[in-house]
């Protein structure tokens, strides 16, 4: 089995789970993922998501051994394939977190970015190694690291094809903690069940207004418009203000 899948409570922790290939994803995963995350996001008894890797490291990128000689159209379907995987992550209408423990390079660390948020441990470390096979980076993540870091360090990221270690990585914003006093997966898995307790409809709209932020303020302004009369009319806002007027914790349903 190369990929895993556990429920704690409202929380689903995804594993990639090829440790001697240091989780380097297949062919055959790219599908896997994809359909994982498509099922998770209608799985109502799922609120949030934790992306790890086993045996010390989150993820070495696409497996090199399926690469080489191949057609055009073999290679289109690799590419195909590739970008369903990441849609569908982003696609994800819950809060995704990565839980990165060692490597997480190339097209592993796109699968990082495309989460909402990232937590590291200390022996972390981060890079774009494409050059080094002569490919440019792909699965989305020169977008992902230019909206983070803005075009000139990602230029350097991505040009340089250096390591950043979790240090450097929090300092440039391209993670959120570094977890050194526990394991970051237990951590990201304390930060989602907090995260599931929230109202999941409103949390679905913000995530959608997040990646709205490409849009101009005035459109912007317009989608937000259409956010919040909708969120009004849900049983999570009347429960909020119940549990607020009550000074007790609101209990969200999702609804």
């Amino acid at each position: 089995m190369t990929l895993r899948l556990e429920h704690d409570g409202a929380v689903a922790i995804v594993t990639l789970d090829r440790p001697d290939r240091r989780n380097a994803f297949t062919m055959a995963m790219r599908g896997e993922i994809a359909t994982l995350f498509d099922n998770l996001a209608q799985d109502d008894g799922v609120r949030a998501v934790v992306l790890t890797g086993a045996g010390g490291h989150f993820c070495s990128g696409a497996d090199t051994g399926e690469m080489g000689a191949a057609d055009s159209a073999a290679f289109l379907k690799r590419m195909r394939a590739l970008h369903r995987m990441i849609r569908a992550i982003m696609a994800m209408p819950k809060p995704v977190i990565a839980a990165v423990d060692g490597v997480c390079v190339g097209a592993g660390w796109s699968l990082a970015l495309a989460c909402d948020l990232t937590l590291a441990s200390p022996n972390a470390s981060f890079a774009q190694l494409f050059g080094r096979i002569g490919y440019a980076p792909d699965a989305g993540a020169i977008w992902q690291l230019t909206r983070l870091v803005g075009p000139m360090r990602a230029k350097e990221i991505v040009y340089s094809g250096r390591t950043l270690d979790a240090d450097e990585a929090l300092q440039q914003g391209l993670i959120l903690s570094i977890e050194a006093d526990r394991p970051v997966r237990d951590a990201a898995i304390d930060l989602a069940t907090r995260i599931a307790n929230g109202p999941p409809v409103a949390q679905a709209m913000s995530k959608q207004l997040f990646e709205a932020t490409t849009l101009s303020f005035d459109q912007f302004l317009d989608r937000e418009f259409m956010v919040q009369p909708l969120l009004a009319t849900t049983a999570d806002h009347r429960e909020g203000l119940a549990a607020a007027r009550d000074k007790r914790a609101p209990n969200f349903t999702g609804r």
